[in-house]
């Protein structure tokens, strides 16, 4: 299938454009070719779409918890915003790993059935809030390497994979660049917002750790075309970062460690409360229809 096709498909106009990837209930990958191409593991395919979903799936239930609660309407509407464009692009990669490990899993199965432990997202997404300086610096980090991530994804060899990066990587750019205001309008602002962005910027700071330190399938697959090695976007993140900090007068933390945890299943406890929250319903209704 070519690449064009598949992004047609996906990116395809209807009456509901205006809304995340649409407002109904189908399969979000309907009438999409999602055979895995000859020469990619499909479980190894399955496992890192199941990644990138989680990181997007937990990302935007925590920014989803600003509704109501954010200092202006404005920010109430780009965060949901924000929160739903990450929403659409769980459901694609979600859909993805459920079609290529081809065992009668789909985007619903994978997002309310899994327990913690079977969840890959990276922990930055799961972080508790904090205050808006910390959700706002948070969202910075994690935008500016997801987008680095995204844009080399689009020349993956796996063309579901490669449209779905493409068609997100227009919406992640704007994450980025929302996030990167905010953080300059609050480190140069008073003493007090100043303040609050640093020690924002010092807690989750250590998070970074995990972001660039590759899993063996991450590593597998980016040997293969398919995937990106996440320690090749070291060097764009810190770039962005570094400009970002200067203009917003923050400092950047000592360098941390590199380790492993989410992507092996190994998750903080906030993980586990917010998923008793967003799989309540599904779980006290399983195979239910509305």
């Amino acid at each position: 299938m070519a690449f064009d096709n598949a992004l047609g498909a996906i990116a395809e106009d209807n009456d509901e454009t205006r809304w995340a990837f649409g407002t109904g209930f189908h399969d979000p990958l309907a009438g999409i070719d999602t055979s895995v191409p000859d020469g990619i593991d499909q479980h190894a395919l399955a496992s890192y779409c199941l990644m990138l979903g989680d990181d997007a799936l937990i990302m935007s239930h925590r920014l989803q918890e600003w509704c109501t609660h954010a200092p202006e309407l404005e920010e109430e509407v780009a965060l949901a915003n924000i929160a739903l464009d990450l929403l659409g692009q769980a459901r694609l990669l979600l859909s993805r790993a459920g079609a290529a490990e081809n065992e009668g899993r789909d985007e619903d199965a994978l997002a309310y059935f899994r327990d913690a432990p079977q969840f890959r997202n990276v922990g930055l997404a799961e972080a508790e809030n904090g205050d808006f300086a910390h959700s706002t610096v948070r969202l910075l980090l994690f935008a500016t390497w997801r987008l680095a991530l995204l844009d080399r994804l689009t020349a993956s060899r796996d063309p579901v994979l490669a449209a779905i990066a493409a068609k997100s990587v227009k919406e992640v750019a704007y994450h980025r660049d929302y996030a990167a205001l905010w953080t300059i309008r609050l480190g140069d602002g008073t003493d007090l917002s100043h303040a609050r962005t640093q020690q924002a910027l010092d807690a989750l700071w250590p998070h970074t750790g995990e972001l660039f330190t590759a899993h063996n399938i991450e590593r597998a697959l980016a040997t293969a075309g398919v995937a990106v090695d996440p320690s090749d976007v070291r060097e764009e993140f810190d770039t962005v970062l570094d400009e970002v900090l200067a203009k917003a007068t923050l400092q950047r933390p000592d360098p941390v460690q590199p380790y492993r945890a989410g992507r092996d299943g190994e998750h903080s406890a906030p993980l586990s409360d917010l998923l008793t929250e967003l799989q309540s319903v599904a779980r006290a209704h399983p195979g239910a229809t509305w």
